[in-house]
């Protein structure tokens, strides 16, 4: 069982930024996809991006095109992923998920492997 550790959230004022970073310490995280989840107070986890194992395949929901950028580095096979986010709302308040997966897909029952989730909180 891989499982992956995030961190980099935090709270920030509205306009702001943060970057958030994915890993699989001391492990091989060998899935062609990974992405970033989200899920607010009350609602349901939904897709925020994802990217490809060689980085050549991006997908973004449209809530976050242009502000949000994913990147990814492989070290010896040892991905980590990046969620470089600008120009933070208020409404992208939500705990941050970091996920792995065998599918390219937005739906997050595709995904394996996930982290504990970072805590993003976007002030007005």
């Amino acid at each position: 069982q891989v499982q992956l550790e995030e961190s980099g959230g935090g709270l920030v004022q509205a306009g702001g930024s943060l970057r958030l970073s994915c890993a699989a310490p001391g492990r091989t995280v060998n899935s062609p996809v990974m992405g970033w989840f989200r899920q607010a107070p009350g609602k349901e986890r939904e897709f925020v991006t994802a990217i490809s194992k060689t980085g050549a395949l991006t997908d973004y929901t449209d809530s976050v095109k242009g502000r949000f950028t994913i990147t990814i580095s492989r070290d010896n096979a040892k991905a980590a992923v990046y969620l470089q986010m600008n120009s933070l709302k208020p409404e992208d308040t939500a705990v941050y998920y970091c996920a792995a997966g065998f599918y390219w897909s937005r739906d997050y029952g595709q995904y394996t492997y996930w982290g504990q989730g970072t805590q993003v909180t976007v002030s007005s």
